[in-house]
């Protein structure tokens, strides 16, 4: 049959991560991929001179997943103890010539290398956690400068503590937390603790990148790769990292095959130019970080498993901003001399502001408040930004509260329904307001601009609430 002989389908099952089975209609195994020899315990030369049948009977691999699909015709799914004593998921599909059987293809995955990753996981666990009570905590690094760090409250000052005393590793970091909290901030505060500060901080946003980019933009590619290559190829931004660190944000955005190539590189330490045959040595820190559940992404299929268990190797949560309003004040003058020295003028924030800005829930956190305040700074026609004075909310939001500085309450303020929570009051005034934009908006950018949040959010939140941008206004 030829086209098993096809060079798209042996290029697909030599360079397979799993372990993929091409099986003819009466058993005989056409071909196979090379790991799948280790897991089954045959060669593939001698996998390929026998059928699926004799395997089973052997006790090679107990119950056949093709066999099934043989006698249904329909896809399936099977878990196998092998003669090697490996557990293994394995997926099989038909396929069809004119309505016949033809073949079936399928794939398999090795549950032991992922029960070794957990046990690698909690190793690593058990062996940081010795580190920190050896460390006996703050004694080892000395005093705890933040820098531009705003940490006055004690939980975010023990997120700080922690990572100065992983910073001097090569531990990978994943940082989780609402959009907005600062985990980029962070990231780069880590960075500049550890012995590669010297090096370059590269700062990706995994959900801004296409996928059909991603391959280009993270691996580089060599000169004449594709149309429009440019002379002389380029390097992509993982070398561009090396000697320093890799911040990949958003992580949890990243579609399936990307991840696939993300864990590759992190397990060999090496990446391969688009369009090149050579393998180049990386160096760099990575560190990681997402709004989003990985966890419950994994359950849904969303992630991989495997390359959730390289990541999560140091988990740090950074709170909401309304769970440590101590950090409120600090990042509020911050945030106003940048402005004063970017506009060379010397605003500062009435007194009697700062109830109402300790009080609001800030969903949008620290990248909510800059934008706020900035919005305050340039609406200020004096020197004082006054709780009176006609700066906007606070989140474009929010509509259904008060106006931040004491204005009048919006016309849309409704109060809660029977039976209705906080929670799903605040979830249905998000949607009216994201319904409302998407009919005088043309682009999601618009919207985060307008919202004062970032473009990945609005994207997340239209796809959460089914809406989209009405284009045909």
């Amino acid at each position: 049959m030829s086209e098993f002989d096809s060079p798209i389908l042996r290029t697909i099952i030599e360079t397979a991560h799993d372990h993929f089975f091409v099986v003819e209609a009466d058993g005989r195994i056409r071909d196979v991929s090379p790991a799948a020899a280790a897991v089954y315990g045959m060669s593939r030369e001698d996998l390929c001179r026998t059928t699926v049948q004799a395997l089973e009977a052997k006790g090679v691999l107990r119950p056949s997943v093709s066999l099934e699909v043989m006698r249904t015709g329909e896809p399936a799914q099977v878990a196998q103890v092998t003669s090697t004593g490996r557990r293994v998921i394995a997926q099989a599909h038909p396929v069809f010539d004119g309505g016949k059987l033809v073949a079936v293809v399928s794939r398999s995955m090795d549950l032991t290398d992922l029960q070794l990753l957990q046990e690698e996981y909690a190793l690593l666990q058990r062996r940081f956690n010795e580190h920190l009570q050896r460390g006996g905590g703050e004694e080892a690094g000395g005093e705890l400068e933040l820098a531009d760090l705003e940490a006055r409250s004690g939980v975010m000052r023990e997120v700080a503590l922690l990572l100065k005393r992983v910073a001097p590793t090569d531990a990978t970091v994943l940082m989780l937390g609402e959009s907005g909290v600062g985990k980029t901030a962070f990231a780069r505060q880590l960075h500049h603790w550890g012995p590669r500060h010297k090096g370059p901080f590269v700062d990706v946003n995994c959900g801004a990148i296409p996928e059909s980019l991603f391959e280009s933009e993270m691996f580089g590619y060599r000169q004449g790769a594709f149309s429009g290559a440019a002379p002389g190829g380029k390097a992509g931004l993982m070398e561009q990292a090396e000697g320093g660190t890799l911040f990949l944000d958003e992580v949890g955005e990243l579609p399936l095959p990307m991840q696939a190539k993300l864990l590759k590189v992190i397990q060999d330490g090496c990446i391969t130019r688009l369009g090149d045959t050579r393998a180049r040595r990386v160096d760099f820190r990575l560190v990681v970080a997402t709004n989003q559940d990985l966890a419950r992404s994994v359950e849904a299929g969303r992630f991989r498993l495997d390359l959730y268990y390289r990541l999560n190797v140091i988990p740090v949560t950074l709170p909401p901003l309304r769970e440590r309003r101590e950090d409120i004040p600090g990042l509020v003058e911050r945030h106003l001399q940048r402005l004063n020295t970017r506009y060379g003028r010397d605003k500062i924030i009435a007194r009697d502001a700062w109830q109402t800005l300790m009080g609001w829930e800030w969903p949008g956190n620290v990248r909510e408040l800059e934008n706020w305040l900035e919005r305050a700074w340039l609406s200020a026609g004096e020197d004082v930004i006054r709780p009176r004075q006609e700066t906007g909310q606070p989140d474009g939001t929010a509509r259904a509260v008060t106006s931040m500085m004491g204005g009048e309450a919006s016309a849309s303020r409704s109060g809660l329904t029977a039976g209705e929570t906080l929670q799903s009051a605040l979830a249905r005034a998000e949607r009216d307001i994201l319904a409302e934009l998407c009919r005088e908006a043309n682009s999601t950018y618009a919207i985060a601009e307008r919202l004062g949040i970032s473009q990945p959010s609005v994207v997340r939140k239209l796809r959460r609430h089914g809406l989209r941008i009405e284009r045909s206004r």
